[in-house]
């Protein structure tokens, strides 16, 4: 990537190029509250898409909205699974990156909350001994929608690359307290899943993303 195609990724992704940031970012926390507001008082998130097929319990957990108060770029709202209630498996199509090292095509399985089962394409010991830190390292303790869509491809940047609009984020171990997580752990490591192509985000039943794209939107 060229310094001006850069500059530009940039750009579109801090909405500076739209003529009145501070208004944009507004309009990004209203936008997102509005799927927070839908996502009230429901129980149950399932994905599905390749490779994947996860529930993630939700019930009395709080959503927090990130519309450029915390980080920047921002465009993401996240929650604290239910510490006991996700199962299935994922796919994390996107490198996980830790401390320079990268893990590629790093899949996971879940029973009643914990990692029962991994593997990765690429360092998959490192996975492995991120996972042995702690016992919370293989719970997530963090479960986040992106929703930047001016950003759309991957940097291996976490700051950039979990805001992506359309994909999912979640992490290993620690868990943010405000969200009503009790995950504790030495680790908090974001894995990106993208479900922009065949992808499905449905709430206790109801459709709620589709190949990247928010029902509730339109």
């Amino acid at each position: 990537m060229s310094l001006a195609d850069y500059e530009d990724f940039v750009y579109a992704a801090c909405l500076v190029d739209e003529g009145d940031p501070v208004a944009r970012w507004k309009e990004v926390k209203e936008k997102q509250q509005q799927l927070i507001d839908w996502l009230a008082g429901k129980s149950e998130i399932h994905l599905v898409g390749p490779d994947t097929d996860l529930t993630v319990g939700i019930a009395g957990r709080s959503w927090v909205n990130c519309f450029g108060d915390r980080n920047m770029p921002d465009g993401e709202f996240f929650t604290g699974p239910e510490e006991e209630r996700v199962n299935g498996k994922v796919r994390f199509t996107f490198p996980a990156v830790s401390n320079g090292r990268e893990v590629e095509d790093v899949r996971l399985w879940f029973e009643d909350g914990q990692i029962v089962k991994w593997k990765a394409a690429k360092n998959e010991e490192f996975l492995t001994q991120m996972l042995n830190t702690d016992e919370g390292a293989r719970r997530l303790g963090e479960f986040a929608f992106g929703c930047n869509y001016g950003i759309q491809r991957f940097t291996k940047n976490i700051l950039f690359d979990e805001k992506i609009g359309g994909t999912v984020h979640m992490a290993v171990g620690a868990g943010y307290p405000e969200t009503g997580s009790q995950n504790k752990s030495a680790i908090h490591w974001d894995m990106i899943c993208d479900l922009r192509r065949e992808g499905e985000v449905r709430v206790d039943g109801e459709l709620f993303a589709k190949d990247g794209k928010y029902i509730p939107w339109g």
